[in-house]
């Protein structure tokens, strides 16, 4: 069985210019529960560089991916992201760090773009409670990096 046929009904596939397999050893070395699961190779495939798979799949903490060598044609954009749920600040810091590593660039309230473009929101898990009060909320809204405790002293305050 092939991987495409094991997976999820939803997957995202990851459009990379010839990159993929460099991309998923990347993102495989972020996340601690992860790992690479298959490729397909077709000859003659358009923009797909000799001896490169078309496609790879992998997973992180159980959500399944493809990254797609498709040529370059189409590039990410903010309109999609992927949000990262955090344990702690430690965890925060340790995801932000990795993810803006060698051209990643950091946003606003959490997002960034990694080093590929593809958005990222590392966020701590308390967050959609904490911002629902308006001082903490306006709090967020100034930093890149999420600070949890700058978060929680807003909100008492």
């Amino acid at each position: 069985m092939n991987p495409f046929e094991s997976s999820t009904r939803i997957t995202p596939f990851l459009w990379f210019d010839e990159n993929a397999e460099e991309a998923v050893e990347f993102y495989c070395s972020i996340f601690k529960n992860a790992r690479r699961i298959g490729e397909l190779h077709a000859d003659g495939a358009p923009h797909t560089p000799k001896g490169k798979p078309l496609t790879v799949t992998f997973e992180l903490d159980g959500q399944r991916f493809t990254a797609l060598n498709g040529g370059p044609y189409f590039k990410f954009t903010e309109a999609v992201s992927f949000a990262i749920r955090c344990d702690s600040q430690a965890e925060v810091d340790e995801y932000w760090s990795k993810l803006t590593a060698d051209g990643g660039q950091e946003s606003q309230c959490g997002w960034l773009k990694d080093k590929y473009g593809l958005s990222w929101q590392v966020v701590p898990k308390q967050l959609p409670e904490l911002i629902k009060n308006p001082k903490a909320m306006q709090a967020m809204m100034g930093m890149k990096k999420i600070e949890l405790g700058e978060l929680e002293k807003a909100a008492k305050s």
